[in-house]
């Protein structure tokens, strides 16, 4: 019997959840489910790939069986579900581990009195004996395979339990399959089909474009300034920010907080209790910005998240598009900022070590095309599409930051004529890096061990470098020139658009790609620095520090360093609260010389109508550095600072740093216990005295050459200035 063809679904539609018409292919995929057909639907986040299973689920007999990855996922929706629908209709429970006993015996019996409709089922619980025999009992209308990327080794979140789904479903009692997921490759998605043995289901493709999104990526210098900053300027607005550790969820979490900002952590560490309190108060609007690891998000369902923050790079570009995806998906403005570093990137490679190797492959490439998505000037809409396997035809797609603000191009046709010479070269065997290594005339280890370092080609484009040649490829990719063999690991292959190419070449524009290691967080200066110091003010605030010294009889520089002024003309602090996030004040600097330097610079600042930097406003978290806390103690308990060097595996230039940056930031140490061990009375107060009065600055160099090397070291000199700071300045 032909179900679907008897029924009005845009009645149960209205009946049931209150809307007047379908989105998308949503009625098409349900008349597929209802006429017992096996279905496969990718549908970007926010299409409604839910009520593709909720709605013929109320309509046919039985128990739909929905098998999801996330117990919070299962609540959200279950929620959900009560709301729209009656419990005359049928209702919708879930099954899982958080269930008590009890709990668990009564949605068995709701089950089994066919008064359930929806049954949430994790698939860990799924393929426990007792519940397989238990789901045996019932009459089930169809299985929902929901998040069906977990299924594959090449998406995003693999889950080896998803593997056993199918085998499960043949000794549960066969009914249609629906397999829906928001993001999968061609790869991934042949293999949801084949490891659910769907591979005749009939496939619903939407379109992975949402023109609503704006995608941008930034360096990776001062991130939390910078989130903190557009937060501000988007008050009220509900965002989610990912992070990939939990530490930096809890410290970024914390310091949103002392900032003013509505924020709560989430993340898988956390009791459950806790978690879905977080989550609810989010959905809820109490909170406005939750700070997850990639566990949040999957199927909740909040419209109207206005922006998504990455602070750390994502493992793969299916995670990013699938988290990016939960911006704006009432069609409304959704912001995707994402921050980048190199060195992000080298740290998740270190963390596949030890891995099966093939494991450890899959991760590299997927890193590989987070890269380069990451540091390509082509549309980024245009790459994300194409990873998808969707061609995006327009030139510009005015919604991402390489559209707003183009590179200048460049005419490529010859550089593209030489990487598809290499690549036929090679037999179309070799994945990217290697060809680009030939190309820019680099013998590695790998290019060596084939001997292509003897070929023709090599060298062919050696006036460019291999990061050049990637860029290169990257574009030859997206153009349809050549094409990446996914399951030979990224084997490059030319295409017969490329093989025309090459006969017949024409014009083709190139873009560079940005290069976000010219500005590595590392080398950006401590305060973040992106003004120019206001000399006027600099000079005042020297003045000042010069009368302060000159009525506490003390050297200019113990008052304030240098870094410590110029900082203050940066950013114009206008209380002790502001001034202790300027570079090397700490609280006890601030509370000691702080209060004429604020007034002085808010007098400025007032009659000079400055506009203040807004990230000023940026407050600290207070300094958890567990380093600097044992150090503090140690030095209290008078251990000696080798034992302390030692116990943390430091140097001792390394521990003397740490020491200095402590002092300097106001906090006073007593090393004289040390100190009287290593040196004698009259060298230390030789050099107490140089400090006190002969130094024109803390410069040790100075220090030496006034003082002579032959009587000091550098590690006296240092061990005597800290004692001086300690003393005089703290």
């Amino acid at each position: 019997m032909n179900v679907s063809a008897e029924i009005s679904l845009s009645e149960y539609l209205k009946k049931y959840f209150g809307f007047d018409t379908f989105k998308g292919n949503q009625e098409v995929i349900i008349r597929n489910l209802l006429d017992g057909r096996d279905t496969f639907v990718l549908m970007p986040t926010g299409g409604g790939k839910s009520l593709c299973y909720q709605l013929p689920s109320l309509i046919l007999p039985g128990t739909a069986i929905v098998i999801s990855p996330l117990i919070a996922l299962m609540k959200n929706q279950v929620d959900a579900m009560r709301n729209f629908v009656s419990t005359e209709d049928g209702i919708a429970h879930f099954l899982n581990s958080s269930l008590s006993k009890a709990a668990i015996q009564q949605v068995k019996e709701d089950v089994l009195a066919q008064r359930t409709k929806l049954l949430y089922v994790a698939p860990e619980s799924l393929t426990r004996e007792d519940n397989v025999e238990f789901l045996k009992q019932i009459n089930i209308s169809f299985y929902a395979v929901d998040e069906a990327h977990c299924i594959s080794e090449w998406g995003h979140d693999f889950r080896p339990e998803y593997r056993r789904i199918r085998p499960i479903i043949e000794k549960i009692g066969r009914a249609p399959v629906i397999a829906l997921t928001a993001t999968a490759t061609p790869k991934v998605q042949h293999d949801i089909l084949k490891n659910l043995g769907i591979l005749d289901a009939n496939v619903f493709k939407s379109s992975f474009n949402r023109p609503n999104l704006y995608y941008e990526v930034r360096p990776k210098v001062n991130a939390t300034r910078e989130i903190i900053k557009y937060i501000k300027a988007n008050t009220g607005k509900s965002g989610i920010i990912y992070c990939l550790s939990r530490k930096k969820v809890e410290e970024l979490a914390e310091t949103l907080q002392v900032n003013g900002i509505k924020a709560l952590p989430y993340h898988a560490g956390m009791d459950s209790a806790t978690r879905s309190e977080n989550q609810d108060k989010f959905l809820m609007e109490e909170v406005d910005v939750i700070v997850a690891t990639i566990a949040f998000g999957m199927g909740i369902d909040k419209p109207d998240v206005r922006f998504v923050i990455h602070y750390d790079i994502p493992k793969s570009l299916e995670g990013y598009y699938q988290e990016t995806g939960r911006a704006g998906r009432d069609g409304g403005e959704g912001r995707c900022i994402a921050f980048y570093s190199y060195k992000d990137i080298q740290k998740l490679e270190k963390f596949m070590q030890g891995k099966p190797v093939a494991e450890q492959e899959i991760g590299k490439q997927l890193l590989l095309e987070t890269t380069a998505y990451a540091e390509s000037a082509v549309c980024r809409r245009k790459m994300l599409l194409h990873y998808f396997g969707e061609d995006y035809q327009e030139e510009n797609c005015g919604t991402c930051d390489n559209c707003t603000h183009p590179k200048k191009q460049f005419e490529g046709k010859d550089y593209v004529v030489k990487a598809l010479k290499v690549i036929l070269a090679v037999n179309e065997k070799f994945k990217a890096d290697h060809v680009a290594n030939i190309l820019s005339g680099r013998a590695t280890s790998g290019v060596k061990s084939y001997r292509h370092h003897l070929l023709d080609v090599f060298g062919l484009g050696k006036e460019k470098d291999e990061k050049f040649w990637g860029a290169v490829l990257r574009q030859m990719l997206v153009a349809y020139l050549i094409e990446k063999e996914i399951e030979n690991y990224g084997l490059l292959k030319v295409t017969k658009k490329g093989h025309e190419f090459l006969e017949h070449p024409s014009s083709f524009m190139l873009v560079e790609d940005h290069d976000y290691e010219s500005i590595d967080e590392d080398n950006a200066a401590a305060s973040g620095k992106t003004a120019a110091v206001d000399d006027e003010l600099l000079s005042i605030l020297k003045d000042l520090r010069r009368d302060i010294a000159r009525r506490k009889n003390l050297p200019p520089f113990v008052i304030f360093q240098d870094p410590s002024l110029e900082d203050m003309a940066i950013q114009y602090p206008v209380s002790l609260e502001e001034l202790k996030n300027i570079t090397g004040v700490g609280q006890g600097k601030a509370m000691r010389y702080g209060r004429e330097f604020v007034d002085v610079i808010k007098k400025y600042v007032e009659e000079k109508e400055i506009i203040r930097p807004s990230e000023m406003v940026v407050k600290s978290i207070v300094n958890k550095s567990g380093l600097k806390v044992y150090i503090i103690q140690s030095i209290d308990r008078k251990i000696s600072l080798d034992d302390i060097a030692s116990a943390k595996n430091l140097e001792m230039n390394e521990l003397l740093n740490e020491i200095e940056s402590i002092v300097h930031s106001g906090t006073r140490l007593n090393l004289d216990y040390y100190i009287d061990e290593v040196m004698d009375e009259e060298h230390q107060e030789e050099v107490f005295d140089y400090f006190r009065e002969e130094a024109e600055d803390e410069s040790v160099e100075a220090a030496l050459e006034a003082l002579g090397e032959d009587e000091y070291t550098e590690e006296d000199i240092r061990l005597m200035r800290i004692k001086f700071f300690s003393e005089m300045g703290n």
